[in-house]
């Protein structure tokens, strides 16, 4: 991020903003006090905001005028909303450290925690990340809570594994729940299975959530294939209906869902007017939103293809890796407010289960982007002010 600083005061007469750009920017209002609070906010127009905060204001105006309060003015030029929303975090994060949560409305993303640290495992809907490096594995972002709990318990519906919330001593002589009388449930809770056989399913389950479901359709579609083999069209069927059972529940699992500490995106957006003939790069991986990084679409004297120019780009674009579970989980936020946008900008290109991100798709993202395919114009409307 490239912030450019000019000096204010009330003598700057109308001609002072023909430097600032007619561009999409964030910028800071800083004041001659250092105990001074900063204005912060993102906008469109930068020259056209910086005249209605600081041109001598209207007689009996009531529209918010800072002329005489600011002393400095910071900026940096952004090329897209989802930039924007990024740049904007960052600063509101170090200037306001106890509120920027609540001045960017971040709100928490709904997870499914697949709880491993347990004996006995089983899987829930939670708004938290623990600690980085723990046991527990977590899929999402979903669209919404309703979302996440309604496809957590549609996919539990097709395994047998514990539902309950409570520490398990298995016991023999305790009754069990309504799930192992319905026989949904390996009941581990009075030994009506081996602790093999738990295991078993809790890895159905694992392998389940970690290829989006198709480990499970795979799974019934050799069965029915059997079935059919041995001419039992009537169970295969069954199968059949099955197989468009588990796939109607999946359609809740969109693309940006997936194990978080696998999620590997790139996310490609217009670049700012000061970097032409090119796209911004943005890289969520190891829970950090990595960028921007520009990326020539138009070069003169070059034989390397767009393609061969990401793949350098993606060996140099490798980000930190999350310094806590609170950032993951902010930044996490940012990218899925983005994506379930009505009209975004941009497109995303989402690594494959067990396979790197594919160049050639980035490649092709990126000239959709550079000529205008992909969204509707750079930068949607603003957001309220900090």
């Amino acid at each position: 991020m490239q912030t450019t600083s000019i000096p204010f005061s009330t003598d700057h007469g109308p001609e002072f903003f023909a430097q600032f750009p007619a561009a999409p920017a964030v910028f800071l209002l800083r004041g001659g006090a250092e105990s001074a609070e900063p204005y912060v906010s993102k906008t469109t127009n930068l020259r056209r905001r910086l005249q209605r905060l600081l041109a001598p204001p209207e007689s009996q105006s009531k529209r918010l005028n800072l002329r005489e309060r600011v002393a400095t003015i910071e900026y940096a030029l952004t090329g897209s909303d989802f930039e924007s929303v990024l740049v904007l975090y960052k600063v509101l994060r170090r200037e306001f450290p106890k509120s920027y949560q609540k001045r960017l409305r971040l709100r928490p993303v709904a997870l499914v925690r697949f709880n491993l640290e347990n004996e006995y495992p089983r899987a829930y809907i939670t708004t938290k990340l623990g600690r980085l490096g723990g046991k527990s594995l977590y899929y999402g972002p979903f669209r919404s809570r309703a979302t996440a709990e309604k496809f957590l318990n549609d996919s539990l519906d097709l395994f047998k594994m514990r539902r309950c919330t409570f520490d398990l001593n298995p016991d023999p002589k305790f009754p069990g729940c309504v799930y192992s009388e319905m026989k949904m449930c390996l009941a581990p809770c009075f030994k009506g299975c081996t602790d093999e056989a738990y295991a078993a399913e809790v890895a159905r389950v694992q392998a389940y959530f970690d290829s989006a479901g198709q480990s499970l359709v795979q799974e019934i579609e050799a069965e029915r294939e059997r079935l059919s083999t041995d001419l039992d069209f009537e169970n295969a069927a069954q199968l059949h209906t099955r197989i468009a059972k588990v796939k109607s529940i999946l359609s809740a699992w969109d693309e940006i869902c997936g194990r978080l500490d696998r999620f590997d995106a790139v996310i490609v957006q217009p670049s700012a007017i000061a970097e032409p003939k090119s796209v911004c790069l943005f890289r969520f991986h190891e829970g950090e939103l990595a960028g921007p990084l520009r990326l020539a679409i138009e070069t003169e004297g070059e034989s390397e293809s767009l393609e061969q120019r990401v793949r350098k780009a993606l060996e140099e674009f490798v980000p930190a890796r999350a310094r806590s579970a609170v950032q993951f989980m902010e930044e996490l936020a940012i990218l899925k407010r983005w994506y379930y946008r009505s009209h975004k900008v941009g497109e995303m290109v989402v690594a494959a289960p067990g396979s790197g991100i594919s160049a050639r798709k980035i490649a092709n993202a990126a000239g959709r982007v550079y000529r205008g395919e992909s969204g509707s114009a750079a930068i949607a409307s603003e957001e309220p002010s900090s």
